[in-house]
């Protein structure tokens, strides 16, 4: 039951990424992530991108292990990669940018899954 925990916290807390870009732009990444969801259907080719498509397929698998009576160990590895990709690249731009706002916002999700690995490897 743990492990289904974490892998809901992995995937709650990828939600709250925060992005910004230029022109004042911003958006959670629960937002972006409705706006490709619905454009996927009507203009797919405008969305697909690896950093739409790869998290959105780490969410996925990582939502798979929810139903598993034992959460399978390479779906948790692999959805928290794939997720990983996009959060670990907010954190660095939340870095070199000195954006506290990126930077805060990628923290929970780092240390979810630094906390899910540990209790996985120890398994």
């Amino acid at each position: 039951m743990k492990y289904k925990v974490l892998n809901l916290l992995l995937i709650l807390t990828s939600l709250i990424g925060y992005l910004q870009w230029s022109g004042n732009n911003s958006a959670f990444l629960f937002e972006a992530e409705y706006e490709v969801i619905n454009k996927l259907f009507s203009a797919s080719k405008s969305v697909i991108h690896p950093f739409t498509v790869i998290p959105l397929l780490g969410q996925l698998l990582l939502f798979i292990t929810l139903f598993q009576k034992r959460p399978g160990k390479i779906l948790t590895y692999t959805g928290i990669a794939c997720l990983g990709l996009l959060l670990g690249l907010m954190f660095i731009i939340g870095l070199m940018e000195m954006n506290l706002k990126i930077l805060i916002s990628t923290l929970p999700f780092l240390s979810t899954a630094g906390i899910t690995l540990k209790n996985i490897s120890s398994k």
